[in-house]
């Protein structure tokens, strides 16, 4: 398929997709996309001989519609894109509204650079803060390297750091500076912990996702 998915397809995969995940031997009929989606049965209709036309699903007339392997990874990476956006509006900036309204406007704007990018950061997350599993068809995950920015968590075993971003507040902005330890500190990996300007912690999981360093 050469031509570029539409955001309003984009949509309708992706809720293929989540019926998929919820029935994956059972095609998708009109009427249940349509009520879905929130739209008439026609439309509905007519966007699956859209969707079908492009190769992105098989329809079986009177019994529904299927995803086809493209349209089902093309659909995975809609639905992770979403996914990953979920993670950083509440681990990155405390997002309280409706994360998952938010996090649909904006995963329609992420590239796979970008994608590739967010999922570094955030620590190549395997679920969203619902507990949902992100799906990771076709994740690239890059190795490491100098002057990369990566969440602590992510920083190897025997790796240098320079803290870069910190994403907390209250109690934990005041412990860590208390410690000495502010943007610019130099962070290392032991493996069972981490030395920061030779000051020996072990930090939470939770914790070491959001503090950000650039790798030296």
């Amino acid at each position: 398929m050469d031509e570029p998915i539409k955001e309003f397809e984009e949509m309708y995969l992706k809720t293929l997709y989540e019926f998929f995940t919820a029935n994956p031997d059972d095609p998708v009929r009109t009427n249940a996309l349509s009520e879905a989606m929130g739209v008439s049965a026609a439309s509905a209709s007519e966007m699956v001989k859209r969707l079908a036309k492009k190769g992105l699903l098989i329809h079986e007339p009177y019994k529904g519609a299927r995803l086809s392997e493209e349209g089902f990874e093309a659909a995975a990476r809609i639905k992770r894109r979403e996914g990953l956006m979920e993670v950083f509006l509440v681990r990155m900036i405390g997002y309280t509204g409706d994360v998952k309204a938010a996090a649909c406007r904006l995963e329609h704007a992420l590239t796979d650079d970008l994608e590739a990018a967010m999922d570094r950061l955030l620590g190549y997350p395997e679920h969203t803060p619902e507990g949902e599993q992100i799906p990771q068809v076709t994740r690239l995950i890059e190795p490491i390297s100098p002057t990369m920015l990566v969440p602590l968590r992510a920083l190897p075993e025997g790796m240098d750091g320079s803290i870069e971003l910190m994403v907390l507040e209250g109690a934990d902005v005041r412990t860590l500076e208390q410690l000495g330890i502010v943007t610019g500190t130099r962070v290392r990996s032991t493996g069972d912990g981490y030395q920061f300007d030779g000051l020996r912690l072990n930090v939470s999981k939770q914790l070491a996702s959001r503090i950000l360093v650039r790798t030296l």
